[in-house]
């Protein structure tokens, strides 16, 4: 298959419209519908069920609109990785190291000042990101390398090498009742009456329904938090970012949090693999 065709099929599978998907293709719709049934001659299977009443993905359809998002990401983050390397062989700005927003702070500090003091040591551009942004920078080609936090993120299809492993706690509004104790359980923040989890936004953009409000970054988090609308769990390493609106209580059942630091199993990238040594030397 060629990725004209698969950027053909996607687009109507995602539209099940051959009219909206030749517009936003910015084609006419006859030779995209020709271009869809030689595909389907070519594979030997029907992808689409038309009928009066609309299109439909069949079995088959649904099994090559997965494979070829997953084939159209690889190209892309191929692109994009190259395009980076190619900076690099002209001395220009180096890696781009992608990050969750107010996660081990000190960790990617003390990382930062380390690896700016080895030989050869090229320019980092920090992308400071929301929850599981840095593991999908990281998958579509945005970000060379990046600090991931098991078991939230996925490191599937990564090299990784352990950093740290932390307890979590949780925030509550300074002065709550259950800030007097030495530990709680989840069962007890789930049963916290007018402090709900925040929402945070979807790749789409979008959020889940639900009660907590919805937040961006950790400043509002945080500020949502003192102001007594909400409760987080987060990991030891955001204890620092905690002001005076704030108190925290370990969570004596939460998952331990494992910090990686995580590359693509086929780079070859000489910067990333000394920032990687440097890392684990720390």
């Amino acid at each position: 298959m060629e990725t004209r065709e698969l950027r053909y099929f996607v687009a109507v599978a995602e539209e099940l419209h051959f009219g909206r998907a030749a517009q936003r293709l910015g084609m006419a719709q006859p030779p995209l519908s020709r271009a869809i049934s030689q595909l389907e001659r070519r594979l030997g299977t029907t992808l689409f069920e038309r009928t009066s009443r609309g299109v439909t993905l069949t079995d088959p359809g649904t099994v090559l609109l997965q494979e070829g998002l997953a084939a159209l990401d690889a190209i892309e983050a191929a692109e994009r990785r190259t395009r980076r390397a190619a900076l690099v062989a002209t001395g220009e700005p180096g890696i781009v190291l992608a990050t969750k927003a107010g996660a081990s702070a000190e960790l990617l500090a003390k990382l930062l000042d380390a690896y700016a003091a080895e030989p050869g040591a090229v320019a980092i551009d920090v992308q400071l990101c929301g929850p599981g942004e840095q593991e999908r920078l990281l998958r579509d080609g945005r970000a060379d390398v990046a600090l991931l936090h098991r078991p939230f993120d996925s490191t599937a299809g990564f090299d990784t090498e352990e950093l740290s492993v932390e307890r979590q706690f949780v925030v509550l509004p300074a002065g709550h009742p259950l800030t007097g104790r030495d530990g709680v359980h989840m069962a007890d923040i789930k049963a916290l009456p007018g402090l709900p989890m925040p929402r945070w936004p979807r790749p789409d953009g979008t959020y889940r329904d639900g009660p907590g409000p919805m937040v961006r970054d950790h400043t509002q988090l945080l500020q949502m938090i003192a102001l007594g609308r909400a409760c987080a769990i987060l990991p030891e390493s955001a204890r620092p970012h905690l002001r005076d609106g704030h108190a925290a209580v370990e969570v004596l059942d939460a998952p331990m949090v494992t910090t990686v630091i995580a590359w693509p199993t086929h780079s070859r990238s000489l910067p990333v693999a000394a920032l990687v040594r440097t890392a684990t030397r720390l």
